[in-house]
């Protein structure tokens, strides 16, 4: 996961709306049933996924009140205390 990117999608739902995200994420995993794409292929598409659900927990956190730094940090902390155990 990308801060970078997950800050830019995070500002991308602020603008628009969370659903864009939400079907984006249907579109790719729906790509990921496709037998005939490579590990490299996969990885990148896991990694987009992973990066847009991240921005949707992070924008649920701004909902909650929490500051667009301290929803990106607290999520990055999390993500990273569970790469930890």
């Amino acid at each position: 996961m990308k801060i970078p990117v997950i800050k830019h999608l995070t500002e991308f739902i602020e603008q628009k709306d969370a659903d864009f995200i939400e079907e984006t994420i249907e579109v790719l995993e729906s790509l990921t049933e496709l037998p005939t794409l490579k590990d490299e292929e996969l990885d990148v598409i896991g990694e987009l996924i992973s990066n847009l659900y991240g921005a949707l927990e992070v924008q649920k956190s701004i909902q909650n009140g929490e500051s667009k730094k301290d929803a990106l940090n607290g999520f990055m902390k999390r993500v990273l205390g569970s790469i930890d155990k």
